[in-house]
């Protein structure tokens, strides 16, 4: 499945959360990861996810789509070069 990660935390958490995006997802923007993974997997960084971050401050969004769905994706400005730790 098609999943989209947007997470927004403090600080002195940033680093984790982007670790554990990097091992996962391509990084496309700032906060902003995508990739293609099974559901073991998400659930897998679902459950990582949880373990790190503060359930009264941190914020992470996991948007899934079904496989096969189709994605459209429009870059718009100065973008990032393409990903080179693809798993």
């Amino acid at each position: 499945m098609y999943v989209i990660v947007v997470y927004d935390t403090a600080a002195e958490r940033n680093s984790k959360i982007l670790g554990l995006c990097r091992q996962y997802l391509h990084h496309v923007q700032r906060s902003v990861f995508e990739g293609n993974l099974s559901p073991a997997q998400v659930l897998r960084f679902r459950r990582s996810v949880e373990k790190v971050i503060d359930h009264s401050y941190d914020h992470v969004l996991v948007y899934t789509l079904p496989p096969g769905a189709d994605v459209a994706r429009e870059s718009l400005g100065a973008g990032w070069a393409a990903p080179s730790d693809i798993l």
